[in-house]
């Protein structure tokens, strides 16, 4: 039976990791069968509460994310078996409901801001990698997205990225950058940054 290798991508908010888990998919492991997962789609549902008091939660903190069940789904996709991914609408803060077939693959690729944090998913992984992006890039990019993707306005955006987004950064996420395999300086257009771990993926692939 073959080996099944997970790569896991980290970085900050809106920092390319989505991107670059694409470009591996597409460009580098085209010979591999590949599945990706999100870990987006794993937030709590916090049925309990109003929209309005699900703004204001802090979902750059790992008790935001259903560890449990993330962690389940990586030893079912390596153990061989097909797993059931929530889909997580980020217009209403909340599961949607539906599920999407997450196929068990050679490789997989879960990408999420605190992917290298969480010890649980960091020691699942065969190859960790780190998205490093300028936090004035990210913020850009954050903002354009969750405008016009998240029927956010411009006033809660700001507020969320002072308020969580940037310390939980900086607490979480940045730290995190030490227990990664490759280090991506990531910006717009930078296919010399993925053509360059492409090699080192393939090679630690291989070994296996």
């Amino acid at each position: 039976m073959k080996k099944v290798t997970i790569i896991i991508i980290a970085g900050g908010s809106a920092s390319g990791k989505t991107t670059v888990a694409t470009k591996i998919a597409n460009e580098i492991l085209k010979d591999e069968s590949v599945s990706h997962l999100s870990m987006d789609n794993y937030y709590k549902n916090f049925t309990d509460l109003s929209f309005e008091e699900k703004q204001n939660l802090n979902f750059d903190h790992p008790n935001s994310l259903d560890i449990e069940l993330i962690c389940k789904h990586l030893d079912m996709l390596k153990g061989g078996k097909d797993v059931e991914t929530p889909i997580y609408d980020f217009k209403t803060h909340a599961q949607s409901g539906e599920t999407v077939t997450t196929k068990a693959s050679d490789v997989i690729i879960l990408d999420g801001i605190l992917s290298l944090h969480i010890e649980e998913i960091r020691k699942r992984a065969d190859i960790k990698i780190f998205i490093r992006t300028d936090d004035d890039i990210r913020f850009i990019r954050r903002l354009e997205r969750d405008i016009y993707e998240r029927n956010r306005d411009l006033k809660h955006v700001v507020s969320q990225y002072l308020k969580t987004v940037r310390p939980m950064y900086k607490f979480f996420v940045e730290p995190s950058i030490d227990y990664a395999d490759i280090i991506v300086p990531y910006y717009e257009g930078n296919s010399i940054a993925v053509d360059l771990i492409a090699t080192k993926i393939r090679s630690l692939i291989d070994k296996k």
